[in-house]
């Protein structure tokens, strides 16, 4: 059979635009030879057009072998550099469009499948489960080479008994494949990147010696020697060391990938991931303008008459640098306009995360108390009883907001809505998003028993909150929690004027969150109030130096009258 697909193919005799299932069909006397196609399975609703590239036409360098057509090889190779920038919906495209020029190349549809397995973004549906089962299905009567066969396996198990099986056990399975691929096929560079992804996608969350990270850094780091604009190497190594303790190696990388894939909106944006852990804020700044463009400039080729989810995830890694240099004014700009939106497309975790943590964050940062305590999201229509995790932000606000504002009725009202956010997410068996807004439960509890006087419950709940957070990994959806858990401890030290322990809590907190504006400035305060000037003086320096100059910020101010007296 392998003979006969490739003298087809010697000959550049067209093979018909649909494909094999279970056993190919030869029609007797058909003077072209042209296999059939089983009509069942005309139905895949493939995605096709032309690809859209915004800010040229650049997506990396990649080369994959493969047992296609020569002529499909450029096309087949921007669509794995597609798929290595989460471009999910161009990478189908591409791949689609190498099926219809060479319906017998096997990867192809691999390609379709891996276009949906979305690694590290949310799970793909019923629906996209479906099509991946069925394009896969295709695949199996397909003549390929073993390897081929190996990496159609792989990610066969991903789909495999998908309405039995959960999604972290099959993702485990795909992992353990991809190590087989990798230990077998040792010059096989996508194997090892490949490899390298799926072990950041089944990393535990709870895991601080970032055992699988280290482990895929370890792989993909000589890589990237020798092949510095493979977009795939860049991009997993920023992915992989998004952390507090490895994010400094991921740094020549993350200036890097920007370069590599200029034509991709989340390309634009991930390296300030990086720059987010290491308190570079104009770097994160200017990856995330570009970034928000990009994704204005794909919606618009795409004709979508929305706001693409890119551009809200850019948005809210911008806001969260603006406020990190004390500039409510440009924050302000993008709460204003994310106001202005009244639809996103596709609805999804990115989007939800970002309309709830935008407002939230330009409230709590400059501790806007009163705004908080009456924060009401965006107008645009939303289904959020699908997003528990990320509406829970908004009742966090909220109740933080009314405690301060005196109003405990209505923060017990929030921490009740909490508290049923945090039991559907049990029920739904989802313990990552339970966890996260335990902590914020946690957390309203505590400022809710400061405000009645139970000072010991409140505080044994902040650390409750902080320790549960630092042993969790933070989600890749966003640059940081909406606010600390451990420097909120160290704002309840200070509310109870035991400066030494919120000073042990702030620094501990910009260990892991460098560069925060309200953590630095938390720091000189318990400086200022355990007689420490000298020190004291050197965090308000830090912070006049951390923000803009035009910035209105009042703990500025107050800065500079410290060190004016000294």
């Amino acid at each position: 059979m392998v003979g006969f697909i490739n003298l087809l193919r010697m000959k550049k005799i067209n093979l018909i635009n649909v494909v094999f299932i279970a056993t190919i069909i030869f029609i007797p006397g058909c003077q072209d030879n042209k296999v059939k196609p089983n009509p069942a399975l005309l139905n895949i609703d493939l995605l096709r057009g032309d690809i859209i590239m915004c800010n040229g036409e650049k997506f990396g360098e990649v080369s994959f072998s493969t047992f296609c057509t020569y002529s499909v090889r450029e096309s087949f190779d921007l669509a794995v550099s597609l798929l290595h920038s989460f471009e999910y919906t161009e990478a189908e495209k591409a791949f689609v469009k190498v099926i219809d020029a060479d319906p017998a190349c096997a990867m192809a549809y691999w390609g379709v499948a891996m276009s949906m397995y979305h690694a590290l973004w949310e799970p793909p549906n019923k629906e996209q489960l479906k099509k991946g089962e069925r394009i896969l299905k295709i695949a199996e009567a397909i003549p390929k080479t073993d390897r081929e066969q190996a990496y159609l396996d792989a990610i066969g198990l991903y789909y495999k008994d998908w309405e039995t099986i959960d999604e972290k056990t099959r993702a485990r399975r795909m992992t353990k494949k991809m190590e087989d691929i990798y230990i077998k096929y040792k010059d096989d560079t996508e194997a090892a990147i490949l490899y390298a992804l799926t072990l950041n996608a089944t990393a535990d969350p709870t895991d601080k010696n970032y055992t699988n990270q280290r482990k895929a850094g370890s792989i993909l780091e000589p890589l990237f020697i020798s092949q510095p604009n493979h977009p795939g190497i860049a991009h997993y190594i920023i992915h992989n060391y998004d952390n507090p303790v490895l994010a400094e190696k991921a740094l020549s990388m993350a200036r890097k990938y920007a370069e590599i894939a200029p034509a991709s909106a989340h390309a634009q944006h991930m390296p300030s991931h990086i720059f987010t852990r290491l308190g570079l804020w104009d770097e994160s700044i200017k990856a995330n303008i570009n970034s928000a463009a990009s994704a204005v400039c794909y919606a618009e080729s795409a004709g979508y008459d929305a706001h693409w989810d890119e551009e809200l995830h850019a948005m809210d890694y911008l806001v969260y640098a603006y406020l990190q240099q004390g500039d409510n004014q440009k924050a302000m700009e993008q709460n204003d306009y994310l106001n202005t939106f009244k639809k996103v497309y596709p609805v999804n975790f990115k989007e939800a995360y970002a309309i709830a943590a935008i407002p939230s964050r330009v409230a709590l940062e400059n501790k806007d108390w009163n705004k908080a305590a009456h924060l009401k999201l965006s107008s645009i229509d939303f289904p959020w009883e699908k997003f528990p995790w990320q509406i829970s932000i908004l009742h966090l606000t909220k109740a933080l907001g009314a405690v301060h504002t005196g109003n405990l009725i209505e923060a017990e009202s929030e921490i009740s809505r909490l508290d049923t956010l945090y039991q559907r997410l049990v029920l739904l068996d989802n313990p990552y998003q339970a966890n996260q807004v335990m902590v914020q439960l946690l957390t309203a509890k505590a400022w809710f028993y400061f405000a009645n006087g139970n000072n010991i419950e409140a505080i044994n709940l902040m650390r409750d909150a902080a320790d549960k957070e630092d042993k969790t990994a933070k989600p890749p959806v966003t640059p940081c929690e909406v606010i600390p858990a451990r420097e909120l401890l160290g704002d309840l030290f200070l509310a109870l004027d035991n400066p030494q322990d919120a000073l042990i809590a702030y620094k501990t907190d910009l260990d892991g969150h460098p560069q925060r504006f309200n953590g630095i400035y938390g720091a000189a305060k318990a400086l200022s109030k355990e007689g420490k000037i000298k020190e004291a003086k050197m965090y308000f320096e830090k912070l006049i130096q951390l923000a803009q100059p035009e910035s209105k910020r009042v703990e500025l101010q107050e800065a500079k009258e410290f060190i004016s007296k000294i």
